[in-house]
């Protein structure tokens, strides 16, 4: 593409324009909270009302009751690629507002910056996605097959938005992603994958000073994830350190007894829950880790049941017998369900979109593109392990910034975040001439 046709299309990028646009998405409220619930509705009624403005074709497909995906999309004067732009439109829950210097949902702009839950992750990046595909359709600029915009729901919720959109064939002819997070505006080629699961404990409930009335699966249940702490290791020392995502994890999250129910000091609960949330790297195959987990926790669950039956909780469970009468069917059950996967995703670095933003950071920051890994899964994870759709992860916003009180994203990189994501489809997309 020629530096002149860059500077006309660039020239329809405007700073005023993208705080306005940034501003207006994060002060419309749209969190995936706990317990699953989401209210996407009007951010994502405000995005196709914004899009048809700038003349694209819309479509808003329900995934949850007043939940709907938004597709955008313009369409190229001639065959060739396709290229995606994907940008969640829900946020976490902002916490206790009292802990925030700015209000959560007041889109302030200070020193810079614009403040409120969402403007790093990834309102601003939404914003700067949109004004890309403006300033290429204002600028009249041919390109090829067309340019998607695709705003998904749940995104910080089990992704449900991004699964549907696939599955209803929006992505069936995409030659390139382009996801929309905040990395500082680095080139991320790689992504984490996880497994997430759960573990259920099973014992007996009983008064906490006659424990052998029944049987505490708390103990066990430690004990299993001693040793998950030990299968890290073991990955850990084998794989070693990626260049781009680190070391691979299992993380115990969440632990609760009794599952459901209120606990209290003096009662020992029947059943004990751990929640794991584990990353991989490349090199580590799912189908093979999930065996092992499984086994592992099968291990411990046989020998607490040797032990209760014939080791030492069996012998002292047998020496009060002599003089207690001790309930009978007593037993422990260990269970672990996988209740969601995300594989890791690996981008050459020879793939056109790949060649495509380095192109196009070069060309806005006169700087050679920084490389990296994203350290968790987002939706191009299912673009990728589903439809085999080359990926690309860069955006606005500090990488440690997300999730935290006073989140808040740079102007000044929002406007290099909206120049690259234009050249980036500029030079993925571009007709040669003759």
């Amino acid at each position: 593409m020629k530096e002149a046709e860059r500077k006309a299309v660039l020239a329809q990028i405007h700073e005023e324009e993208l705080v306005e646009l940034t501003r207006a998405l994060v002060q419309i409220p749209s969190v995936v909270r706990a317990d699953g619930s989401g209210d996407e509705g009007e951010v994502a009624q405000f995005v196709a009302a914004k899009l048809r403005e700038l003349g694209l074709e819309v479509a808003l497909e329900e995934v949850h009751p007043g939940r709907p995906n938004v597709i955008g999309l313009a369409r190229g004067s001639g065959p060739g690629r396709t290229i995606l732009f994907e940008a969640h439109s829900d946020v976490v829950t902002e916490g206790d507002p009292r802990e925030w210097r700015f209000p959560p949902f007041g889109a302030e702009v200070a020193e810079g910056r614009i403040y409120g839950r969402g403007a790093c992750d990834t309102k601003g990046n939404l914003a700067a996605a949109i004004l890309a595909i403006a300033a290429i359709l204002r600028a009249g600029v041919r390109f090829s097959e067309k340019i998607m915009l695709a705003v998904p729901v749940d995104e910080e919720g089990m992704m449900t938005g991004i699964k549907q959109l696939i599955k209803a064939g929006w992505a069936d002819d995409v030659d390139g992603a382009i996801i929309c997070e905040p990395e500082d505006n680095q080139l991320c080629l790689t992504q984490k994958g996880a497994l997430r699961a759960v573990l259920t404990s099973t014992g007996k409930m009983s008064h906490g000073c006659m424990p052998l009335a029944g049987f505490n699966p708390i103990p066990p249940t430690a004990k299993i994830l001693l040793r998950l702490q030990e299968l890290e290791r073991r990955e850990i020392a084998r794989l070693g350190y990626h260049r781009y995502l680190g070391f691979p994890s299992i993380t115990p999250t969440v632990l609760r007894a009794p599952v459901a129910g209120e606990p209290q000091l003096n009662v020992m609960a029947r059943d004990c829950q751990a929640w794991l949330d584990i990353r991989t790297v490349p090199g580590q195959d799912h189908k093979e880790l999930k065996e092992a987990l499984a086994r592992l926790v099968a291990e411990v669950e046989e020998e607490t049941k040797a032990d209760l039956e014939r080791g030492f909780e069996g012998e002292v469970r047998a020496a009060l017998a002599e003089h207690e009468r001790l309930p009978e069917g007593i037993s422990y059950q260990a269970r672990l369900e996988f209740i969601e996967e995300r594989p890791w995703t690996e981008t050459p670095k020879d793939e056109p979109l790949v060649k495509a933003v380095e192109t196009a950071i070069r060309a806005v920051t006169g700087r050679e593109p920084v490389y990296n890994g994203v350290p968790g899964a987002t939706d191009g994870t299912f673009l990728w392990a589903w439809k085999g759709i080359p990926v690309v992860t860069i955006g606005a916003g500090e990488r440690m910034v997300p999730h935290q009180r006073d989140e808040w994203v740079s102007i000044a990189q929002l406007v290099e975040t909206t120049k690259i994501y234009t050249l980036s489809a500029l030079e993925f997309l571009i007709l040669k001439e003759g």
